[in-house]
């Protein structure tokens, strides 16, 4: 029991939070900076509040890939550049296995519901500002 517990209260870890601007949409987004949070991500939510993502930090630019396993909330991905440049935005559905790999070399992934990108016209090419650094963890 108690080993149970302390397995839900490590999922459940606060990660710090940041304002970004997508075009000219501010959004809160959670930061995952260190490899323990990007490999979390978003697994094992049931929701994802309206106008809100996660923000997926990484301290090099490189080819990046991500998959659905564990996580249940429809998702859309955007790929970034070190400018915050989109690559690429693609759709994800829930528990899918199926990688879906970054346009070229993004330094960040932001995941948000699925849609939002489409519902705001946010297009391959539009700039997302107000970008965090990695943290040094």
């Amino acid at each position: 029991m108690f080993l149970l517990l302390l397995a839900c209260g490590a999922s459940a870890k606060k990660l710090p939070t940041a304002a970004i601007e997508v075009g000219d949409v501010e959004i809160n987004v959670e930061l995952a900076d260190s490899p323990e949070e990007r490999h979390q991500g978003l697994m094992h939510r049931k929701t994802l509040a309206e106008d809100s993502g996660m923000l997926f930090v990484y301290p090099s630019a490189e080819p990046r890939s991500f998959w659905m396993e564990n996580t249940s909330v429809p998702l859309s991905i955007a790929f970034l550049d070190e400018t915050g440049r989109i690559l690429n935005i693609e759709d994800m559905k829930p528990f899918d296995r199926t990688s879906v790999p970054s346009a070229g070399d993004a330094l960040y992934a932001l995941e948000m519901n699925k849609g939002w990108f489409a519902a705001h016209e946010i297009e391959r090419g539009a700039v997302v500002s107000k970008l965090p650094g990695a943290s040094e963890k």
